[in-house]
């Protein structure tokens, strides 16, 4: 009798953890499928870190269209280049019920607690061009090959200067990296430093100048990157630093070869010093150094064309900006994010990641900028007008 009771005791603890089981797999399921959906007419946040530079307001308007077309609500905020104001644009956001929060962060660090406050709240946090750093409130990731971005800026100069055919220099070379704050720059400086460095070693390629404290052989990305960092990206700082650059090291007329540059708006300040402080250096002559840059902004389009600025690496933002869409579209409709094809470690998890590729481009295929629709045949035309 005590063995049929224990057999109906089991047989009823069975019965009840199949039933709880049966219960917890319907509640995952709905957490990750139908239970997840975002209704159309939803709010979506996109925080962009400033308005100033071009970019900025192409990559956020171009989402912001792209998110308004497809049904759902939409607020753009630019944060002035102040991580304070990004951080309560992000707090707005949550307040206003976002379901997704897009952000191009101005600090990587500084915004983590606001992107946490999104995540509690219950929103997908998606870091946009550039990583947000040390939290684990970030879900997705969507950037270009960050790394390429540098190589392709590294190897026009070494094509220009003739390295690969065994140039021999000394070459003097100035080099610059992007805003301290942004997690970014480092990749971009690493991925030229790695196809530099060995050409200081060999002594074919030489800084002068002791920049940041200067670049030689020894030199590492981490010990060096920040030191050569231009604040925020700005024009005017870059101006400041390569005229006092020129001051120091070229005022009596020696030669400077190349300046690598990981940004137009650098390159623009870059420019401003050289015609400000050497008038003897002309574009398309031997006098004039290879400028390298980032972003295909229009002044690049039309530096470039004019023989200022050698080179561009263009980001395709709307591609980004079509990347992001659809994650946020795949998000919404309780699927799993499509096209992943890397990874970034923040400093406390990595990061699933979406990276497009970077084109080089230069004089030769201006006009791709024209064809890939990120500026008109108009605006290029009045850009490249000599």
């Amino acid at each position: 009798m005590k063995n049929v009771k224990k057999l109906v005791a089991l047989v009823a603890a069975a019965a009840m953890m199949v039933g709880l089981g049966a219960c917890s797999t319907s509640r995952g399921g709905g957490a990750s499928g139908e239970g997840s959906k975002i209704e159309k007419g939803a709010t979506i946040g996109i925080s962009m870190p400033t308005k100033s530079e071009e970019r900025w307001n192409k990559d956020g308007n171009n989402l912001k269209a792209k998110l308004e077309k497809a049904g759902y609500k939409v607020i753009l905020s630019f944060a002035d280049d102040k991580p304070a104001q990004q951080n309560a644009d992000i707090e707005n956001m949550v307040n206003n019920s976002a379901k997704v929060v897009v952000v191009a962060s101005k600090d990587g660090t500084a915004v983590g607690p606001a992107v946490e406050k999104a995540k509690e709240a219950g929103a997908k946090v998606i870091a946009y061009d550039r990583l947000i750093m040390n939290t684990k409130a970030v879900d997705y990731y969507a950037t270009f090959q960050l790394e390429q971005v540098g190589v392709l800026e590294a190897n026009y100069i070494i094509d220009k200067l003739g390295l690969k055919n065994g140039a021999k220099g000394p070459f003097n070379i100035e080099l610059f990296a992007g805003s301290a704050d942004d997690n970014n720059a480092k990749y971009f400086f690493k991925g030229a430093w790695d196809l530099l460095q060995p050409y200081f070693k060999s002594g074919v390629l030489v800084n002068p100048s002791n920049h940041g404290g200067g670049l030689n052989a020894d030199s590492t990305v981490d010990a060096s990157w920040q030191k050569i960092a231009v604040e925020s990206w700005k024009t005017a700082n870059a101006q400041k630093d390569m005229e006092s650059i020129l001051d120091s090291t070229y005022a009596q007329g020696q030669k400077l070869d190349a300046v690598l540059s990981p940004y137009d708006g650098i390159s623009q300040g870059i420019i401003n010093a050289i015609q400000q402080k050497r008038p003897d250096m002309k574009p398309n002559t031997d006098t004039w150094p290879v400028i390298t840059g980032q972003d295909a902004m229009e002044i690049a389009v039309a530096n470039i064309a004019k023989g200022l600025q050698g080179e561009t690496v263009f980001k395709d933002v709307n591609k980004l900006a079509e990347a992001v869409y659809q994650m946020v579209v795949e998000i919404a409709e309780g699927k799993e994010v499509s096209g992943l094809n890397g990874s970034f470690n923040n400093g406390q998890i990595d990061v699933k990641s979406k990276l497009l590729d970077p084109v080089s481009i230069t004089k030769d295929n201006l006009s791709d900028l024209v064809k890939a629709n990120y500026v008109s045949q108009e605006k290029f035309d009045k850009l490249t007008k000599e």
